[in-house]
């Protein structure tokens, strides 16, 4: 017999819905005694406009009693960091998420010069990525006036090529997963200085 389950679409519904079982998820986390919590997804982070990635944290921190760190806030960290003012985006997202993702950056006070997608609609389609995939979708982004390349979400594959695109483009890649671990080891007074995952390190 052959399988009916479909893989949850990743759009603003399901993002509103799955927020809605943060605090969830904050009481399970901090029976483990752990030093700081991230809330690890770009978009979900940004769903409801600028000044949403603040709330979650402090929504988190409220809850757990110890610090957090959003992906949309670590990134707007990061880019602040790098003293980046133009960015040029990469995503695996549907139009949808990259309309609502240019918009949050753009209100962040960001100027956006370019959104690339690539249309995929599950978490497992991007997951399935390989970071080739996002490598060759940032060659193609119109990136020549940015001061930095975003590549966003964090289940799209991206560590491995963060240094290469750095050292090919001449400008700093930052990406959802590095921005989010490097601010929470800042946060945590953590030395990152020897983690290889590019410049936002060395800041």
């Amino acid at each position: 017999m052959g399988s009916h389950f479909t893989h949850p679409v990743t759009d603003a519904a399901s993002l509103r819905k799955m927020n809605q079982g943060i605090d969830t998820s904050v009481e399970l986390l901090k029976t483990t005694d752990v030093d700081i919590i991230a809330y690890a997804c770009t978009t979900g982070s940004l769903i409801e406009g600028n000044g949403y990635e603040a709330e979650i944290e402090q929504q988190i921190s409220d809850n757990a009693g110890v610090p957090s760190v959003a992906t949309a806030a670590s990134v707007k960290r990061a880019f602040k960091a790098l003293n980046a003012k133009s960015i040029a985006v990469a995503t695996p997202y549907v139009e949808e998420l990259n309309r609502l993702e240019k918009q949050f950056l753009e209100d962040s006070g960001f100027e956006v010069i370019d959104v690339s997608g690539l249309g995929l609609r599950t978490d497992n389609e991007i997951g399935d990525q390989h970071p080739e995939t996002a490598y060759q979708e940032v060659r193609k982004l119109n990136h020549t006036a940015a001061d930095c390349i975003f590549i966003s979400c964090t289940g799209y594959h991206t560590a491995d090529i963060i240094e290469p695109l750095e050292a090919d483009l001449e400008k700093p890649v930052v990406t959802s997963n590095q921005a989010t671990l490097w601010d929470a080891l800042r946060k945590l007074r953590v030395d990152y200085s020897e983690i290889p995952l590019g410049t936002l390190y060395s800041q």
